[in-house]
C-alpha cells in the first residue's frame, strides 16, 4: 500500500474535488443511493451497506491506522464520539490507537451498530465502547464532552453540515480535536483499458455516479477547512492521502486473502454505482457492467487477476480553542 501525504498550511483554501463516499461511505462511511436491485427491502440494502463497510475496514486497514497514527492531539484523549460509524472501522482503528480510550459510536442504523457492539464483544471490547442511536440532524443525544470527535465520510451527508460542526465544535471539551475524513469519490479497480469490449467503462460510470451525486449529496467535494474556520476551530492540519493496492497475488496466505478480499470489495462497490450510474449509461456500458457483475459468468470482476485500490482521502484535524467560548 502507499501512503502519500500532501501537508497544507490551515490557512490555504484547498478544493480536494471529493466525490461521493464509498460507503461504500467512508470507515469508508455510509452511501445512501439506491442498490443494484430496486427490489431490496430496508434491511436487505442496510445488510448489504454493512458488508461493504467491513470490506474496507479490511482492504484499508492500514490506511486508517495511518490516519488515527498522525493526528495531532496534544495529549492520549479518553472520551472519543465517532459520529457515522458504520460498522466501526474508525472506532476499532481508534480504540487501538489510544488504549486508554473509551468510544461513543453514533450511527443512524441499527443494524450497523449491532455489527460494531458484535464485534467488540468478540475482541474483548464490549467494556470501552458505547452505542447511541441517532438521526443527528433529527437532534442530538447527550455525547458528554469528548476529547477527539471523528467523522469519516459522514459530514457530507448532514443536511446543514455547517450546523453540525458548530455542535461539534460545541461538544468538544476546550482544546479538543475534530478530525474529518473525506473521500475522493468511489475507489476505481480495473485498468483503465478494461474491460476488453468497452475500455474505459468504469470512468464513465464514475461520470455517471457523480453527476447523480452531485444533484443528491449537495456537500461532497466540500472544501471542510474554511467551513471548520467558520464555525470556531482553528484548522492545524490538513492531508491529503493516496491509497494504491494491487489485488493480484500468489494463491495462499496473507497476500491471497487480501485479493479476494479486493474482488469482493470491487464486485460490491461497482453493484452499489450501477444503482446510480444506470438511467445514464448507454446500453452496451451498462451490459459490460452487468457481465463484470455477474458471479457466474466468464467475465466476473471476481475472476480477474488485475485489480487494484485507488482512491483519495483528505484528512483535517481542527482543534476547538482552549478558551470557553461558545462558538456563534
Amino acid at each position: 500500500m502507499t501512503h502519500t501525504a500532501h501537508d497544507h498550511c490551515a490557512n490555504h483554501a484547498h478544493q480536494p474535488g471529493h466525490g461521493p463516499d464509498h460507503q461504500p461511505g467512508d470507515g469508508h462511511g455510509h452511501d445512501h443511493s439506491p442498490g443494484h436491485d430496486h427490489s431490496h427491502d430496508h434491511e436487505a440494502d442496510a445488510a448489504g451497506q454493512a458488508e461493504i463497510l467491513d470490506l474496507d475496514a479490511e482492504v484499508l486497514a492500514e490506511h486508517i491506522a495511518s490516519i488515527t497514527a498522525q493526528l495531532p492531539v496534544e495529549s492520549a484523549p479518553r472520551h472519543i464520539v465517532d459520529l457515522g460509524c458504520g460498522t466501526g472501522a474508525g472506532t476499532f482503528a481508534l480504540l487501538a490507537r489510544f488504549p486508554e480510550a473509551e468510544v461513543t459510536a453514533v450511527d443512524s442504523s441499527t443494524a450497523h451498530l449491532r455489527r460494531l457492539r458484535d464485534k467488540a464483544a468478540a475482541d474483548g471490547l464490549a467494556g470501552r465502547v458505547r452505542t447511541v442511536e441517532a438521526d443527528l440532524d433529527a437532534g442530538w443525544p447527550d455525547l458528554g464532552a469528548p476529547d477527539l470527535v471523528w467523522a469519516s465520510a459522514s459530514m457530507h451527508h448532514m443536511a446543514d453540515p455547517d450546523r453540525t460542526l458548530r455542535r461539534v465544535h460545541d461538544l468538544l471539551a476546550p482544546g479538543g480535536l475534530f478530525a474529518v475524513v473525506e473521500l475522493a469519490g468511489f475507489p476505481r479497480f480495473l485498468p483503465d483499458d478494461a474491460p476488453a469490449e468497452r475500455p474505459g467503462l468504469e470512468e464513465r460510470c464514475h461520470a455517471a455516479s457523480n453527476r447523480y451525486h452531485a444533484e443528491h449529496v449537495p456537500h461532497r467535494g466540500a472544501d471542510w477547512g474554511p467551513k471548520l474556520t467558520a464555525a470556531g476551530f482553528t484548522v492545524e492540519s490538513e492531508r491529503t492521502i493516496t491509497v494504491d493496492i494491487k489485488g493480484s497475488s500468489s494463491e495462499g496466505g496473507s497476500e491471497g486473502s487480501r485479493s479476494e478480499a479486493i474482488g469482493r470489495y470491487a464486485l460490491n462497490s461497482l453493484q452499489r454505482m450501477r444503482g446510480t450510474a444506470a438511467e445514464t449509461l448507454p446500453p452496451e456500458d451498462l451490459a459490460a457492467l452487468d457481465r463484470l457483475l455477474d458471479t457466474d459468468s466468464p467475465d466476473s470482476i471476481l475472476r480477474r487477476d488485475d485489480l487494484v485500490v485507488r482512491t483519495e482521502r483528505t484528512v483535517w484535524a481542527a482543534r476547538r480553542p482552549h478558551t470557553s467560548g461558545v462558538s456563534k
